[in-house]
Formats: C-alpha cells, sequence, structure tokens
C-alpha cells in the first residue's frame, strides 16, 4: 500500500511539473551573430550577415541578437518588431566610411521630412526594444567630418545638410524602449536621434566625439541625444563629452510650426544625474522646436557646457515653459543661462514675424566655479513669464547678467563671488542684447 502510494505521489510531482512547464514563458532566444557569418576583423563588412540575424530573429519570433567581442564593421542595420539588441563588453558595432552603405530615403531630419542617409542602427514601430550592453557603437565618422569641413571652407553657405552624412542610432514611432549601457562614439552626425516616440530610458551610456579645435579635432553636429516631438523620456547617469549639444529638444521649424502635424509637443522630459564635460549645454531647445514643456533636469554635473540653453528662432513661433533645474554643480567654463536669439538658419517665407513664449523656468541649488551667469533676450514677437534662481552660490569670472527681460523675476538666496544680488542691485553693469 505504501509503494502504491508513493507511486502515485511520484506521478503526481511529475505531471504538475510539466504542467509548469509548459505554462511558462519560454526563455528569448539569443543569436551571436559569429554563428551566422559575421566576423570581428574590423575589416569586413558585416552589413548583410548582421541584417540576415535581425531578419531571422524575427522571423523565429523575436529575442536577442548578440554583438560579442570584436569589431564588427558595418552599413545600416534595420531592427525589427521583438528583436533586441545587445552588444557585449569589449564588442563593436563600427560604421563604414562608406556612405552608400547607408541607403537614403524620406527620413526625419532637422524639423522636417527629406531624403536622406539611415543612419547605422535603425529601428521603426520596435515597441519594447532593447538596446543593451557594455559594447559601443562606433560611427566611425572622421571623414564625414573632413568632408563636411573642405565643402564649407569652400563655400560658407554649406549647411548641416550640405553634406551626407550618417546619424549613428534612429529611433523612432516606438513606445517603451530601454537603452542601456551602451558608448556612442564618433558618429558622423547626430548620436542618437529619438523621433515620435514615448516612454524611453536612456541609462548608463557615453556620448563622446571631439570637441577641439575646429576643423582637425571637432565633429560637427555630433549631438549626444536629440528628442524629437517625444513624449515622457528619462535620461539618466550619462556621460556627455559631443561637440555640439548634449541633450537637444527638437520639433518643428518655420512659420507654419504650429500647424506641423508631425511634431507633437515635447513634454516630460527627466534628465537625471548626468556628467556634461564638452557640449552646448546640459539641455538645449531650439535649432528647430516648437513646443517643449514638462522638463525636470536633477543633480547634473557641468565642467563646460551652458546649463540652460534656449535658442528663439526669429521664423518660428515658440513655446518653452515648465522647465526646472534643480541641484546643478557647475565646475568649468560655465555660462549658467543662454536664452537668445538664434539666426544661424532661418526663413520667414513671407510672413510677418512670429510670436514666442518663454515661462516658468527655474533653476535652484546651484553651487560651484563658473564663468558667467549669462544673458535673457529674445526676438521683437517673445514674451517672457517668469524665472526663478534661487539657492545659488557660485564663483563665477564674469559676473554681469541681464534678467531685465523677464517678468516677476524671482531671486532668493543667490550669491555670485559672496555678495548677495537682486534684480535691483546688479552685480556689474547688465550685459546689453
Amino acid at each position: 500500500m505504501r509503494n502504491k502510494l508513493s507511486i502515485a505521489l511520484l506521478l503526481l510531482s511529475v505531471l504538475f511539473i510539466n504542467c509548469a512547464f509548459a505554462g511558462a514563458t519560454p526563455p528569448a532566444k539569443r543569436y551571436n551573430v559569429t554563428q551566422y557569418g559575421a566576423v570581428g576583423n574590423g575589416t569586413t563588412l558585416n552589413t548583410k550577415a548582421i541584417q540576415a540575424v535581425v531578419d531571422l530573429c524575427a522571423k523565429k519570433g523575436g529575442g536577442t541578437v548578440v554583438i560579442p567581442k570584436g569589431v564588427f564593421l558595418s552599413g545600416a542595420i534595420f531592427l525589427k518588431p521583438g528583436v533586441n539588441l545587445e552588444i557585449q563588453q569589449d564588442g563593436v558595432l563600427k560604421g563604414s566610411q562608406n556612405i552608400n552603405d547607408y541607403p537614403k530615403s524620406l527620413t526625419r531630419i532637422e524639423g522636417h521630412f527629406e531624403p536622406w542617409r539611415a543612419a547605422l542602427l535603425n529601428g521603426d514601430k520596435v515597441d519594447h526594444l532593447r538596446i543593451t550592453g557594455k559594447g559601443t557603437l562606433d560611427g566611425n565618422g572622421e571623414p564625414f567630418w573632413k568632408l563636411f569641413y573642405s565643402r564649407r571652407a569652400a563655400d560658407r553657405t554649406t549647411t548641416n545638410l550640405s553634406v551626407e552624412r550618417p546619424r549613428l542610432t534612429f529611433i523612432q514611432n516606438s513606445h517603451d524602449v530601454l537603452i542601456q549601457g551602451i558608448t556612442f562614439y564618433n558618429s558622423g552626425f547626430w548620436n542618437l536621434h529619438l523621433y515620435r516616440n514615448q516612454q524611453v530610458t536612456v541609462d548608463n551610456c557615453r556620448f563622446q566625439a571631439p570637441h577641439g579645435a575646429v576643423p582637425d579635432d571637432h565633429a560637427p553636429s555630433s549631438d549626444g541625444i536629440d528628442v524629437d516631438s517625444s513624449q515622457d523620456i528619462t535620461i539618466s547617469n550619462c556621460f556627455f563629452s559631443v561637440g555640439d549639444d548634449d541633450i537637444a529638444l527638437k520639433g518643428s521649424k518655420g512659420p507654419f510650426a504650429m500647424q506641423d502635424k508631425d511634431s507633437p509637443p515635447v513634454e516630460r522630459i527627466h534628465i537625471r544625474d548626468c556628467v556634461f564635460e564638452a557640449g552646448g549645454g546640459i539641455m538645449t531647445c531650439g535649432s528647430e522646436a516648437t513646443i517643449v514643456r514638462d522638463v525636470d533636469i536633477k543633480r547634473c554635473t557641468t565642467k563646460g557646457p551652458t546649463v540652460l540653453r534656449l535658442k528663439l528662432r526669429p521664423d518660428t513661433p515658440q513655446q518653452y515653459e515648465n522647465i526646472s533645474l534643480d541641484d546643478i554643480i557647475i565646475d568649468g567654463p560655465v555660462t549658467i543661462l543662454s536664452i537668445a536669439p538664434w539666426t544661424q538658419y532661418f526663413d520667414l517665407k513671407g510672413q510677418e514675424p512670429p510670436k514666442s513664449l518663454v515661462r516658468n523656468i527655474s533653476i535652484t541649488n546651484v553651487k560651484g566655479t563658473g564663468n558667467a551667469l549669462g544673458k535673457v533676450g529674445g526676438n521683437p514677437g517673445t514674451t517672457f513669464g517668469g524665472i526663478t534662481l534661487k539657492n545659488f552660490n557660485v564663483s563665477l569670472k564674469n559676473p554681469d547678467y541681464d534678467l531685465a527681460r523677464f517678468k516677476e523675476t524671482t531671486l532668493e538666496s543667490v550669491l555670485i563671488n559672496g555678495t548677495a544680488i537682486t534684480t535691483a542691485t546688479p552685480v556689474a553693469a547688465p550685459v546689453k542684447q
């Protein structure tokens, strides 16, 4: 009797285990690119081999494509829904220096659509995408930079889009994206372009490009992250040392920008615990931007980039509001504020100058050593709401400031070079616009 009971219990246990495993989610499949013909010797062009692995992974229900240790040269790769990418430590996905390895198609670039080269890594409608690992995306961008500078030396009217240069990564129309641990290096153009995405987290990544003397040691247009017409974006624990804007918030441009249905507002942007070594600014609005609101930046350090940079185009109705920065350390030739007209490229298209609005700007708990408080000014059609500076204790090489264009300005516990300042007692003569 006891033996029969033991056998019955054993059968029930086996049945229970089998049922449990039948209901469990099977582990995601992993596809190491070297097992499908990719060669990490830094010279073999692997575009077809890596794309074939991506396509196979998608066809078989999804999983993770793995770039292992090695340098894998490639042209444009197009991710598919359900396909994640892991670049392992000492693994490098390195961009080809042949522009024809990046197909041209109608794409989003600088606030509009035009035929432009694909990025090294591309994703469209790739919800739940994960790009992770401790490896590197290397844009290998030096020849593209040199071509740009040579064209501009020959023709000063050369613009950013006059010379074809591939971005490093372009993700669009996607929800719930995580990019974590990756080093973005030497991009030919922008590093990470996010267009019309929601709920994206960029965590513990590095963005690096030369930022020295022009043209020999400087990567033009090497923005770190361009958040374009996207919402609910979190950028945390990242390092930036680039030749242009560190984090740029982008949208549309021109006198009809408010009617551009392809450019919804940039909203709910969260920047946390980042270090900015070189570049245009911790956060910049505006080479092309229309509505940017609800941005909060906390616990960041800048060693050179401007703390807050708002570009005001003469041809675009812009609305920047509800932007707060808190717990900021400055440590180098830093300007705290740069809110000013940006006239590098603009076209009114025969229209009257538009109206713009800047309001509800708050910068609190700033300490360290820098260059200047900066300047605040706008175009004739710009209306300023209010700015709050609170709890500053900074040493500045140039203590001049001008906040006269802001209404309802509040300064509370602001110390510059040990002197408390208010709007009524400027440290020195205001900077003229």
